[in-house]
């Protein structure tokens, strides 16, 4: 779509118009300053006239702020007071954009008859018909137009500008005849200073007269023309000031009116009410008929005005930009219209949204049905939702936005979301393995920094929730681990810590003094489980007094085991008359009785002859009978 050179200066000065109507909108991340407080809609219009007149004023003295607004139309950002947001996102926008989404169609009787109104008054002022008559009607015309609701009585606001014109007009006939009468009295007054200076009563002195009564007569004529002058002269130094006086105030009135009046089609122009733009210029070129429609705004106001448009602020610059906002409005609701037909909804809403923020008040957008605009509504909404699920990184709910957003427009474009998302998810997928390993490994400087960092990256992500529930339930159980285990050690329960030992490797991992009792512990245990492997497999051939004596030489050095005592007391029943046989020659090798001890060792090595038992007690009781004594 093709547009006017001029537009870009439209939008710049409409932004800048949204903003001054309510109050500076959210702003950026790198901006958190809070906005300023609401300004009334006329500020746009006084405001410059002070802004310029001294050009030395500090910054915060400039219109509108600390800067001049800017609008950067391939971008859609909005620049002002130091602060950048998209003009589209932002609070008051989305605001002013929603409530009209769901307001109702304004095709009421009323709002008909008021258009064409408007139309008429615009007609009649036009210049193929204006007329001292037409403009007579078109006046009579505003108070009507005031009555309509959507008129909000700016119509009242134009009537009274154009009668204070007119009453300032009827006070300059009355001042161009008091002049006149003052100039015919400066005349006559004029007239009788000459003829009273031409005149004199004194007697001429005659030629025989000495020097001295010359110069005394001649004084005395000049004393008696100043004293019939002087009524004269001072009536006409009276007149002339009255005249300068008069000059000036007429002078002065009519700039009054015409920046009055000025200010109101530029208070319009901000309002975005460009048909009452068109409605006061028209009326202003049919009152002021000399041609003279430079406004008189401040310095910094007219240099916003050339940047953006490349023309100076006239009168005539305002018509044509109201006339080129309506005409991109129109074409704006067109666009929606045909790209909602082809579900192309994120093209179609934001043609909507630029044709709303140029010419909100436009007929072509107050009367789009409510139906087609909550479509629109719905994508706003959850493309501003988007927005905010990225803003918090909130990627769960971003994805399913997308893809509803993917569902509903067909022409959304998803490059950009989904980039933030996965480029997202794939990094805090890696911090999170970190923290993993990291945990493993007991690192827990580590371990705290991964998991701080994957929480920056995506604070509501599921894995992290699993990982630190699985790391903090890790570090109960090793806790309690911890605490089975010193219990059970000092209550020598060997078997037991062996029972349940991967759970005790995990948990003394960061304890080394505890690692070196557990592996004692294991070794121990090892041991046993090996004698109880031995004797089982020896009890199996029916080697009774073999396996008995296998448990038994290990149960010495670990009396407290269970399952040995067990095995130990169940192999005791089966080789009963052998181990009775050995216990008996212990006995009486401890009181000393070698011979008879010596007698019940040999009986044994009978029964059992591999017996280690009867073997090493036959060698240690031969060595005593010799006499070689330990």
């Amino acid at each position: 779509m093709k547009r006017s050179p001029l537009l870009p200066g439209v939008l710049a000065i409409v932004a800048v118009a949204l903003t001054v109507r309510a109050q500076v909108p959210d702003a950026p991340v790198q901006n958190s300053a809070p906005p300023p407080a609401a300004a009334p809609a006329p500020a746009p219009a006084a405001a410059p006239a002070s802004s310029g007149s001294n050009p030395a004023a500090p910054p915060n003295n400039n219109f509108l702020g600390k800067d001049v607004p800017f609008l950067d139309p391939a971008g859609e950002v909005f620049s002002w007071d130091g602060k950048h947001w998209n003009v589209n996102n932002n609070r008051i926008f989305s605001a002013r954009f929603e409530k009209y989404l769901n307001a109702e169609a304004e095709n009421t009787d009323a709002n008909v008859r008021y258009r064409a109104l408007v139309r008429s008054i615009i007609d009649k002022l036009s210049p193929y018909h204006i007329s001292p008559g037409s403009l007579d009607e078109a006046f009579r015309m505003l108070p009507q137009a005031s009555g309509f609701e959507a008129d909000a009585n700016l119509s009242d606001a134009l009537a009274a500008s154009v009668y204070s014109v007119w009453q300032a007009r009827r006070e300059d006939v009355r001042l161009v005849q008091a002049n006149n009468a003052l100039e015919q009295e400066r005349r006559a007054a004029q007239h009788n200073a000459e003829m009273s200076a031409g005149e004199t009563n004194l007697t001429p002195i005659g030629p025989r007269a000495s020097g001295a009564e010359q110069a005394q007569w001649a004084k005395q004529q000049e004393m008696r023309r100043t004293i019939q002058m002087e009524p004269y002269i001072s009536r006409l130094a009276e007149i002339r000031a009255m005249t300068n006086a008069n000059r000036a105030k007429r002078e002065l009135s009519e700039l009054q009116t015409k920046i009055e009046f000025q200010a109101l089609i530029v208070q319009f122009f901000f309002q975005r009410r460009f048909q009452h733009v068109l409605m006061a210029t028209q009326f202003y070129r049919a009152i002021f008929g000399e041609g003279d429609t430079t406004l008189k705004v401040g310095k910094e106001t007219e240099k916003f005005f050339s940047s953006t448009t490349g023309m100076p602020p006239t009168v005539s610059v305002l018509d044509s930009l109201a006339r080129e906002a309506m005409r991109d409005a129109r074409e704006g609701v067109e666009a929606y219209k045909f790209l909602l037909g082809k579900n192309e909804l994120e093209s179609a809403t934001k043609r909507l949204s630029e044709a709303f923020v140029v010419g909100e008040f436009m007929p072509e957008l107050r009367t789009l049905p409510r139906a087609d605009k909550r479509q629109a509504l719905a994508f706003t909404q959850k493309s501003n939702q988007l927005l905010s699920a990225l803003e918090v990184k909130d990627y769960t709910l971003a994805m399913k936005l997308v893809l509803d957003l993917e569902t509903t427009a067909k022409d959304f474009d998803n490059s950009k979301p989904m980039a933030a998302i996965e480029t997202a998810k794939t990094v805090s997928a890696m911090h999170l393995a970190k923290a993993k390993n990291a945990a493993v490994n007991g690192d827990r400087a580590i371990l705290e920094a991964e998991l701080k960092t994957a929480t920056e990256l995506w604070p509501r992500n599921p894995a992290l929730s699993e990982l630190s529930t699985s790391i903090f339930s890790q570090a109960d159980v090793q806790q309690k681990a911890l605490i089975d285990f010193d219990q059970l050690l000092s209550q020598r329960n060997y078997r037991q810590i062996y029972d349940d030992y991967v759970r005790f490797i995990a948990a003394t991992a960061n304890s080394p003094e505890r690692q070196e009792q557990l592996k004692k512990v294991l070794a121990d245990m090892k041991t046993i489980e090996t004698a109880l492997e031995r004797s089982s497999e020896i009890a199996k051939r029916g080697d009774n007094y073999g396996a008995w004596e296998t448990v038994e030489q290990t149960s010495k050095n670990f009396p407290d085991d269970t399952k040995l005592n067990q095995a130990r007391a169940n192999l005791t029943t089966e080789a009963a008359e052998f181990v009775h046989t050995i216990r008996t020659a212990e006995q009486l090798e401890g009181k000393q009785q070698y011979g008879s001890s010596l007698a019940w060792y040999l009986k044994a090595q009978k029964m059992y002859p591999p017996s280690e038992y009867a073997h090493t007690g036959i060698e240690r009781l031969a060595k005593l009978a010799l006499g070689d004594h330990p």
